[in-house]
């Protein structure tokens, strides 16, 4: 999260970066039904805006180029993210979210959102982060943190690690939304290895790719049945040195070792499919 005067009772600003999944293994389910997961989370240099300002009351408006898919009620993790942190008090506030970013789409838009908020209206009320963020949706606690995680139980065991080489990511989603419980409900097999115990230290791109490309992501076979058009996405990534779905899709992800490389396969991608949202960006570290 990149923030802009963020100081109490002061209007400021925040990116709310996009998560991916670089990989993704699910390792067990719980009596409850939620998964373990083992994953690498990285956050991306492409994003929605959130601005906060003084108001007495809180106020949410939204803008942006998907903010169709955007409510502003409780459905919305804004929302529900400024009432867990006010706690009943009523504390006022605006909010303006510029929605850039597809939802449902893999890529944590919504949980990004939520943890953006929860630091901005932090520093503008002068309180402290809830200790616990878990009701707000197992990918929001990874999306507090500004460097690249290790998710594992149900996304609430976290473990940063360390610098990443420098490389970029360009985002293509096809349209389509993948709903997180039907791609979980199609999966064959959820007692699958985790990643190894010690993570490597990864020099260059092209070796944190290959490394990357002996991992998974548990969840592609799923989410294929349910939106075809991900193999079309992986198949126009081929020139990355990885390509994979993000999270439970139906966002996919191509590695590159430079911006310049990043940039022109994401305009390749874009004028041969006007209709996708295709985005590029570095990993943040």
């Amino acid at each position: 999260m990149t923030t802009h005067g963020a100081t109490l009772g002061l209007a400021a600003s925040a990116r709310a970066w996009a998560k991916v999944n670089l990989t993704l293994h699910v390792t067990g389910q719980r009596s409850d039904g939620y998964h373990l997961l083992d994953s690498l989370v990285v956050r991306v240099g492409v994003g929605d805006l959130l601005v906060v300002s003084p108001s007495d009351q809180f106020e949410l408006f939204v803008d942006g180029a998907f903010a169709d898919a955007a409510p502003l009620d409780g459905r919305n993790l804004v929302v529900r993210a400024a009432r867990l942190l006010d706690n009943g008090v009523g504390r006022g506030a605006r909010v303006t979210l510029t929605k850039l970013l597809p939802a449902a789409a893999g890529i944590g838009g919504g949980s990004a959102d939520a943890a953006t908020t929860l630091h901005l209206l932090a520093a503008h009320w002068g309180l402290p982060l809830p200790d616990d963020v878990s009701a707000l949706g197992a990918d929001v606690p990874v999306c507090l943190h500004d460097t690249p995680q290790r998710m594992r139980g149900v996304g609430e065991v976290l473990t940063a690690t360390g610098p990443l080489p420098p490389c970029w990511l360009v985002l293509v989603n096809p349209g389509k939304s993948a709903a997180t419980p039907e791609v979980f409900s199609r999966l064959k097999t959820k007692l699958n290895p985790p990643m190894p115990e010690v993570l490597p230290v990864f020099k260059t791109a092209p070796a944190f790719a290959a490394w990357l490309g002996m991992q998974r992501n548990d969840l592609e076979a799923a989410a294929l049945q349910v939106v075809p058009e991900i193999a079309v996405c992986l198949d126009a990534l081929q020139d990355a040195l990885l390509a994979r779905m993000s999270g439970s899709g139906a966002t996919c992800f191509g590695l590159y070792e430079s911006a310049a490389l990043a940039d022109h396969a994401a305009a390749r991608i874009a004028k041969a499919q006007p209709g996708w949202w295709v985005a590029a960006g570095p990993v943040l570290s």
